[in-house]
């Protein structure tokens, strides 16, 4: 997740909850996740689970401010279909370490090359998130040979332009103690279309996790953070690219154009989700399941062909 450049919409949700949208009770998430797993790196340790598995590998990688848990849905979904699914925290978040050195999209898709790395495949899907979108792309134009496709989730791949004081408020709302209250507020707004069974729940736990030290402040880093370094590599992606975006997320003035301008510059595929805010894939898992499962089968058709 980004901070939008409207600043309207963040003074919103800084004063308001979000309002209440009907809940679907036909999400499922796997029942019984496997023990946490962690990869150590010289900068701390990135918490990961694994579904294990023969099938094709696809990492899933949340936004900001949230967990691997994002993917509590559409993970079973993808392992259904045959694929061997890792879902891991960003540094800060969740399981993984604090303290990190670098919290910034390109150390985040450093990451990702590490993790890739460590599990030994040759080719892997990557799934990005928000401004893991960006991170997916430096770690596709990193190590082009052993990325068979990305899936960019209402991506942050471009330096947005943001005003000095939408700035200036983000980091007096991001601080101790109010922070973490703050950031749930504002999350619980970017569901514009079916919002999830246990969405209160899930952000309840999300403010427990960010209370814990180290962990408000890896957000403010990654908020903070420019994306140029991930937009400078845009020209060197050449794998598959199916661009996921909802048509009523508000952290962009205008969705639809942007998932243009990121299809375009990508030579990728575009899916619009009527009604779905920044979480798609939470708020409608089958719709983006079905279209990420055909996605995927179709990049690896393609490589089947080209050896």
């Amino acid at each position: 997740m980004m901070i939008s450049s409207t600043t309207n919409l963040l003074f919103a949700a800084a004063l308001t909850i979000a309002v209440a949208i009907p809940a679907r009770a036909d999400q499922t998430s796997a029942s019984a996740p496997s023990p946490t797993q962690f990869l150590k790196l010289p900068g701390g340790q990135i918490a990961y689970d694994d579904t294990g598995g023969t099938g094709p590998l696809v990492i899933c990688v949340p936004g900001l401010g949230d967990m691997r848990l994002q993917y509590r849905f559409l993970a079973p979904r993808l392992v259904a279909a045959g694929f061997r699914v890792v879902t891991m925290d960003l540094p800060g978040h969740g399981e993984s370490s604090v303290d990190w050195p670098d919290y910034s999209p390109a150390a985040v898709g450093a990451d990702i090359v590490a993790m890739i790395r460590h599990l030994g495949a040759s080719k892997v899907f990557i799934i990005g998130n928000s401004m893991a979108g960006g991170s997916a792309v430096w770690a596709a134009a990193e190590i082009p040979d052993n990325v068979a496709g990305i899936v960019m989730i209402d991506p942050f791949t471009r330096e947005m332009p943001t005003s000095s004081l939408l700035l200036a408020f983000l980091k007096v709302a991001m601080l101790r103690p109010w922070g973490p209250s703050f950031w749930s507020m504002y999350y619980g707004s970017l569901y514009k279309g079916a919002r999830p069974a246990d969405l209160d729940s899930y952000r309840a736990a999300l403010v427990a996790n960010l209370r814990q030290p180290g962990r408000i402040e890896a957000t403010r880093g990654l908020i903070f953070a420019s994306q140029a370094p991930c937009e400078a590599r845009i020209p060197k992606v050449h794998a598959p690219v199916l661009v996921v975006m909802g048509t009523r997320d508000p952290d962009f003035d205008n969705p639809a154009a942007e998932a243009d301008w990121v299809a375009t510059h990508l030579h990728g595929k575009k899916l619009m989700v009527d009604g779905a805010g920044h979480y798609p894939h939470v708020e409608y898992p089958d719709v983006v399941a079905g279209a990420v499962v055909s996605f995927m089968k179709e990049a690896q058709d393609g490589e089947a062909r080209r050896d």
